[in-house]
């Protein structure tokens, strides 16, 4: 039986706030101004693309290494000769000179296959910017950046109603397939990486890196999630989208009676909010963010805070500058 922790009850339920009397607008009936990619993302994602050259990893008989060892030109190790191998790879040099037959061995060399999951549960389309826009931007320019590499790109709308899923694709002339699938997801749901990410590791044979594009504002448990992906042999980065400061907890103007509710649940409490309680909010959504970040670290998972407010270009050349993502 799993139990939500006060700390992410706290936030969830300040997720939704409404007046009380008044009926809260819920993320789907909400009308969004302007195209989620216009032309002028179009041009950016050009940019991108020619920054992350070489710091992005990709082939086509590629720039990434295998921990497999074959045919590749890196020399990675020399091994016992036996009959049947190819002289050619025997290293002379050290029969020379210790009269010993070794084999050399080379990295392999294999195309990448990045896998971005974009977290559609209903907290996601909360907050002003939207979080949910900022993660669909994300998913387009890394998506982009790694079509532009020649790698194959694989997509995934997650939440705990299902799956969605746009099957593995490469060249950067498949990018309008891949915007078209982004701005057809809509939010609904409860959150629940746990069993999102095992439907999506049994879909997905293919290991590689999964980028996973998330508020984690799962009852039970972020960790399971990233942990179902660790566990079956993916390389998990985590895009941690969070609420700009101006949010429920940052309000000061909200007190008195009102309503709040869980944005995925529905389930509502009337609760009479004072700055002690503003203050109490802001400490929880502190120590949760730092929860995610210790066990990141321990984990060994690179983290990157996405706040909604900043321009996605700017999140996604600070990622590749900084030399952290997707080697």
């Amino acid at each position: 039986m799993t139990t939500t922790s006060p700390v992410l009850d706290a936030l969830k339920r300040a997720l939704g706030v409404t007046p009380r009397g008044k009926a809260a607008l819920h993320p789907a009936k909400r009308s969004q101004e302007g195209r989620l990619f216009d032309d002028e993302f179009q041009r950016k994602l050009e940019t991108l693309a020619l920054v992350s050259r070489r710091v992005f990893a990709g082939r086509m008989r590629a720039e990434r290494r295998s921990k497999k060892q074959g045919s590749g030109v890196e020399f990675a190790d020399h091994r016992a000769y036996v009959p049947g191998d190819d002289f050619r790879f025997v290293d002379w040099n050290v029969y020379q000179r210790f009269g010993r037959l070794l084999v050399r061995l080379y990295e392999e060399e294999e195309d990448l296959s990045i896998y971005l999951i974009v977290d559609c549960s209903a907290s996601m389309g909360f907050g002003a910017p939207s979080k949910f826009d900022q993660a669909r931007r994300l998913a387009a320019a890394l998506a982009y950046v790694g079509l532009a590499n020649l790698d194959r790109v694989t997509l995934v709308g997650a939440s705990g109603e299902g799956n969605v899923r746009l099957p593995p694709t490469r060249g950067k002339n498949r990018i309008f397939k891949v915007l078209h699938f982004l701005e057809q997801l809509e939010t609904s749901g409860a959150t629940d990486l746990g069993q999102s990410l095992t439907t999506f590791v049994a879909q997905h044979k293919r290991r590689g890196l999964a980028i996973l594009l998330s508020d984690l504002y799962d009852p039970a448990g972020f960790e399971n999630g990233i942990n179902v992906l660790r566990y079956n042999k993916f390389e998990p980065y985590v895009l941690h989208l969070v609420e700009p400061p101006g949010g429920f907890a940052g309000q000061e103007s909200i007190v008195g009676d009102i309503n709040v509710y869980d944005c995925e649940t529905g389930e509502e409490r009337e609760v009479t909010v004072t700055e002690q309680v503003l203050r109490n909010v802001r400490e929880a959504h502190r120590q949760y963010d730092a929860s995610i970040q210790r066990f990141c670290t321990r984990a060994h998972v690179p983290y990157f805070p996405a706040p909604a407010d900043v321009p996605f270009d700017e999140l996604v050349l600070g990622l590749l500058r900084r030399g952290g993502l997707l080697y």
